[in-house]
């Protein structure tokens, strides 16, 4: 038997399951202590009125014969998609056919698994700082080369500085695939039209594919793109992965979709059919009960309730990002993002900072180290916890600071 060898070549374990461990060590050896994080970006507002009532209708339906569910449809029910096409598309001028559209139990497994489509030689290109879940799953793919020092040799790295405001421009070497998210996770950076068009003119111009998370593009305030799909010529380049989990608060219910235009062809292959083929045999699609309750996130008084969830944890990133920089930090995100970026003090190592938050603090955070080589030195806090615990957080950090 042969194993895939490219596991070996990873860490022994995720990122923000490191940051759990420590945390749960020190709650062993500190029983008493009032840890507050602000670590994963896992979110704390119950789901919205509107979504409880559909979950109980649908709950309800499955209990009658004469409307019980089985299997979903393989990409989703109409109701869903078409809510999905016309509130999420159509109303900013952007065309979709319902069968470009994908509905997953999430967008971090279709992130990871979108790369079934792609040939083990392709060379991918990544922000970073980066979300860790298109490294990783790449080099599972056997797309990462060997890790020399904190570098993977087969991947391009974009990298993002306080110089261009974490927002990279196209590779200037060959690269197959483009990962890119935006509002970013971790930086809270967010693109607008012109930025996004010279990667859409690159790709196009390279025969690429840019691989677009938009799980963030509700925190979006001013005249930025919420879809790739807003740049002219983007459906011949791009996916594109959204998320309920950040909007609805869906972290524990699951469910998000994408988007591979049928224009989106390689080597004379649609990679829309090829993607219908991939789910149509690896995945058995997302439940009655949770698509109703995702379909309540788009009527009236679902997307104001909405609103105010996104409006609440935006107030909880300005609190942050005005604490730090009160404090003197240098500060980025919290504008457009529920994500604050920050430079650690005094020269630390992101990891040290990590142990001295929680130590002296008791407030946890993600090291920028884990978001890449060009993470090191910077630290990620999300705005997720309650308003209550965010304040009392950041009081804490501006006396350590």
């Amino acid at each position: 038997m042969q194993l895939n060898t490219n596991f070996a070549k990873l860490q022994t374990s995720y990122l923000f399951r490191d940051v759990a461990q420590k945390t749960a060590a020190f709650r062993v050896e500190n029983p008493f202590a009032d840890i507050i994080s602000l670590g994963i970006g896992d979110v704390t507002r119950p789901l919205p009125p509107a979504v409880i009532a559909a979950l109980r209708s649908a709950a309800d339906d499955m209990s009658d014969a004469r409307t019980f569910q089985g299997y979903p449809p393989a990409f989703g029910y109409d109701f869903l998609l078409e809510a999905i096409r016309e509130k999420d598309f159509h109303s900013r001028g952007v065309e979709l056919d319902a069968d470009e559209i994908f509905v997953n139990d999430g967008a971090k497994s279709d992130t990871a698994n979108i790369g079934d489509l792609f040939g083990t030689d392709n060379i991918v290109a990544v922000c970073d700082p980066v979300y860790p879940v298109y490294v990783d799953a790449n080099v599972m793919f056997g797309r990462g080369g060997e890790l020399i020092g904190n570098h993977w040799t087969h991947f391009v790295y974009l990298t993002g500085t306080p110089e261009n405001g974490f927002l990279p421009n196209p590779p200037t070497e060959h690269a197959d695939i483009v990962c890119l998210c935006f509002p970013n996770n971790p930086t809270g950076a967010s693109i607008d039209r012109t930025g996004l068009a010279r990667f859409v003119g690159w790709a196009n111009e390279h025969n690429s594919i840019i691989l677009y998370d938009a799980a963030y593009e509700a925190y979006i305030t001013d005249d930025k793109p919420h879809s790739i799909y807003e740049i002219p010529g983007a459906k011949t380049c791009a996916i594109e992965f959204r998320s309920f989990s950040k909007t609805a608060g869906f972290t524990g219910v699951r469910c998000g979709y994408t988007v591979v235009p049928k224009a989106l062809v390689r080597g004379g292959q649609s990679l829309n059919a090829m993607w219908a083929r991939r789910q149509s045999t690896k995945f058995n699609g997302v439940s009655y009960v949770t698509q109703k309750a995702a379909t309540a996130v788009y009527s009236p008084e679902g997307a104001a309730q909405c609103r105010e969830t996104i409006a609440y944890y935006l107030n909880n990133a300005r609190v942050i990002f005005d604490g730090l920089t009160s404090a003197g930090l240098a500060c980025w995100g919290a504008k457009n993002s529920p994500y604050v970026w920050f430079r650690a003090p005094s020269g630390m190592t992101s990891w040290e900072l990590f142990d001295t938050m929680l130590r002296q603090a008791q407030v946890v955070g993600t090291p920028g180290s884990g978001f890449g080589p060009a993470g090191e030195g910077f630290f990620r806090l999300t705005a997720f916890n309650t308003a209550e615990k965010t304040i009392e957080a950041i009081t804490r950090l501006k006396s350590l600071f």
